[in-house]
Order: C-alpha cells, then structure tokens, then sequence
C-alpha cells in the first residue's frame, strides 16, 4: 500500500498519475475529495481531511507500506517553523504508531551548508524529525522548480521582465515537477531500499537568470529581460499580495543563502543522472502554452 498526500497538488498529482497504472494499492489523503478525477476516485481508496491531523493520517497510514510526502506551503502563515511543525509532528507520531517502512518526500538542496535560510531551513528540520523516527528515507533534494516561472507570466506580459531578489549572473540549477514526480514515483515502486538519503533532483542545466530571459526571449518570441530587485522592496511587493510578513521573510532569508552558494557542488553529489526537462522543451511546452491564454 502506497499514500500519496497531496494528490491534487503540483507535484502529487503527477506522482499519483505515474502510479494509477501499477499493481500497486494506493491511497490518498485529500481535503476535498470532490477534486480528484473520476478516474482517480474510481481506481484509489480516499482518506478525506488534511494531512496536518493525526486521525486523518493515522487512519491513512494502517496497513501502508510507503508514503509520499508534501509539506504544503502556506504564505499567510504566521511562522515559517511553526507551519513546518504543524504538519511534520503529526506525521512522525502516525508513521511511528503505524509502522510505515519508507517515506518519499520532497524536500531541498542545502543539506549541511543551509543556515538561517528561510523555507529551506524548514524543509531541512522537516527532514530531520522524520529520520528521528528511523523510517527508511529519501529525502528529494531540489533547487527551484521551474513552475515558479509562471508566478511571473503578468509582469513578463505586460513589463517584458521578470524580477527577483538575487543577482541575474549566479548559475543555478532547476528542475520541472512532472521530473520530480518521475523520481518520486520511481522509488515508491521500488521496496528494495533502506536507511536514509537525500537524492538530488537536478534538471540538466545550470542557467542564470539572464540565460532564462534570453531563452524565454526566444521561444516566446518578444524580449524578456531580468531585474534584480532589493530584498526589502521585494519582501514588499510579496506582502502587497498578501504574503505574511514571517513568509516573505523567509523568502528572502531563502534567497540570500542561494546567492551565497548553499546549492553549489549539488552536481557533484548527485548519483544519478541529470533529470531530462531542459529549461528550453519546458518554456516551449509550459510556459508558452501559458502565457498565450488570455489574461
């Protein structure tokens, strides 16, 4: 038996779509059910609720053998931390209480270099309590998804840019969700694996910020360029949207260590190969699709 949290979210989705045609038994944890496909309700069992609450995942967890992990976020929470703990205690009292043998989650990049780094920080304490429970573990390790790109469809739209808090020079790694979801569900297949690892997820390419604009200049075919912008007035403009102060915050926290290196030697550490969505096949077959709908 398989649970998948999250089965209507980004990354859940595409992992519960890689699974629907296994032998596997599959579960789900979903606080609304009404928003799982036909084919989905038809083919998984349904644990309705939140996966924050102990009888929802002690109910969930009877009998499982593995579980896929999402710690959701929240922009309006009052805490990063106490978000992370809302969600993470829980889990490890009922995969504890239940017996659960593995656990597949996502998580960061960052292991053992990340301080003081916002959301990264969080993703890491979350790592670290469920492997004081002693379940097998494989902790996925990821830079930023390139989905993130799509949070800036209106000011590419209507500005010809999109802006973060970080230099336009620094190279970095990306990765695409439904590659996640591919590696996600590659090891919730697989019962031959024990003990605990992260396993970086990696797309093929670093690029700077300045590389995507000119490949997104390209295959959206009008200029787009990048803006740096100043922590300050980018924890500003996320606030304007309705951001909690504590998240913006870690926001930026997150973006300062990134600038100062914490995903730098992630290549070197990975022992598989580069995942296979390049930021390029992703623009022409996300974001363009995307960004051509009416706004």
């Amino acid at each position: 038996m398989i649970v998948i949290t999250t089965p209507t979210g980004q990354i859940g989705r595409q992992v519960l779509d890689n699974l629907l045609d296994s032998a596997e038994a599959i579960r789900v944890i979903a606080r609304d059910p009404s928003r799982l496909a036909p084919r989905v309700r038809e083919r998984v069992e349904v644990v309705p609720g939140p996966h924050n609450d102990l009888g929802v995942l002690t109910e969930a967890f009877a009998g499982a053998d593995s579980v896929f992990w999402v710690l959701p976020p929240d922009p309006r929470a009052a805490s990063v931390e106490g978000h992370c703990l809302s969600f993470t205690q829980p889990l490890c009292e009922a995969l504890v209480s239940q017996g659960v043998r593995r656990v597949v989650g996502v998580s960061t990049l960052g292991r053992g270099v990340a301080e003081n780094a916002g959301q990264i920080s969080a993703a890491l304490a979350m790592d670290e309590l469920i492997e004081k429970t002693g379940v097998s573990y494989r902790a996925l390790e990821m830079p930023g998804f390139m989905e993130n790109m799509l949070r800036q469809i209106e000011p590419i739209r209507s500005q010809g840019a999109f802006f973060l808090p970080m230099s336009g020079d620094r190279k970095l790694p990306s990765c695409a969700t439904r590659d996640i979801a591919a590696v996600a569900a590659e090891l919730l297949l697989d019962d031959s694996w024990s003990g605990q690892e992260g396993v970086p997820v990696l797309g093929p390419e670093d690029l700077s910020a300045h590389d995507m604009a000119e490949i997104m200049s390209e295959v959206l075919e009008r200029p787009v360029r990048f803006q740096q912008v100043p922590g300050d007035a980018y924890k500003a403009t996320l606030m304007g949207h309705g951001m909690s102060e504590a998240w913006a915050q870690g926001m930026i926290d997150m973006s300062a260590e990134v600038e100062r290196g914490i995903y730098d030697g992630a290549r070197s550490r990975a022992p598989r190969p580069t995942t296979p969505t390049s930021f390029r096949q992703w623009c022409e077959e996300v974001l363009k699709p995307a960004f051509s709908q009416s706004p």
